[in-house]
């Protein structure tokens, strides 16, 4: 396997196929000076790789805050062991709480990687369209951008390299099983759009910088069936 990266000023990646579980998607860490934050925690079989991989960047202490940008397992299922091991504050959208704490576990889709998913509690529930968290020195705004989901949220931050958006699973997969709309998920790519931001940090397909990133997006628009 390879070994995490800086992406730009306090962004990382600590999790991924090549780097902590094949089952994992991109797992991010943020360093927002007082507070560790992870986006999205992998499958659940590579959680003492990521902390490891956290490690040897240089972060001896583990995450505090832990979030959720959807509901499918291989975002959500290391999560209830980060937070049993360094007592994490979670953050999802009301409308994937469901998948997220047990209550429909048919909607982290654990099945489809023959996984069984451990349910987390979440601490902080999202409701609005836009809402805007201070964690550490740092202000995550937090977009609802349904459609791959019904709860699938975007985040971003501003840094000392610019607007970086933590936009995963930007390309899908869509079903009815989890709950896909896809006039929904349009919507949410325009929004993503109108942020011009400078660095994507996608959920499976990595890191796209400058023109790539509406490139990325505009990609999947016209794929969908709009330019």
């Amino acid at each position: 396997m390879s070994g995490p990266k800086r992406i730009c000023s306090g962004v990382y990646v600590v999790g991924g196929p090549k780097l902590s579980h094949s089952y994992d998607c991109c797992v991010y860490l943020v360093d927002a000076g007082g507070e560790l934050v992870l986006v999205d925690a992998g499958a659940g079989l590579g959680v003492e790789r990521i902390e490891e991989n956290m490690r040897r960047l240089g972060f001896d202490a583990g995450p505090s805050t832990l979030i959720a940008t959807h509901c499918h397992i291989d975002h959500v299922g290391g999560m209830a062991a980060l937070k049993e091991r360094h007592n994490c504050l979670v953050i999802a959208h009301l409308q994937d709480r469901a998948g997220i704490e047990g209550d429909d576990p048919g909607l982290t889709a654990a099945g489809m990687y023959g996984l069984e998913y451990t349910p987390v509690m979440v601490d902080t529930l999202l409701m609005g369209e836009e809402e805007v968290l201070r964690l550490g020195d740092m202000d995550f705004h937090f977009l609802h951008t349904p459609g791959h989901t019904p709860g699938s949220i975007s985040v971003w931050i501003d840094c000392d390299d610019g607007r970086v958006l933590f936009g995963q699973d930007i390309h899908g997969p869509f079903s009815p099983r989890w709950g896909s709309d896809m006039d929904d998920w349009r919507r949410s790519m325009e929004k993503l759009l109108t942020l011009d931001a400078d660095i994507l940090c996608e959920g499976h397909f990595g890191i796209y910088r400058g023109g790539d990133v509406r490139s990325y997006i505009e990609s999947y628009l016209k794929r969908y069936g709009k330019a």
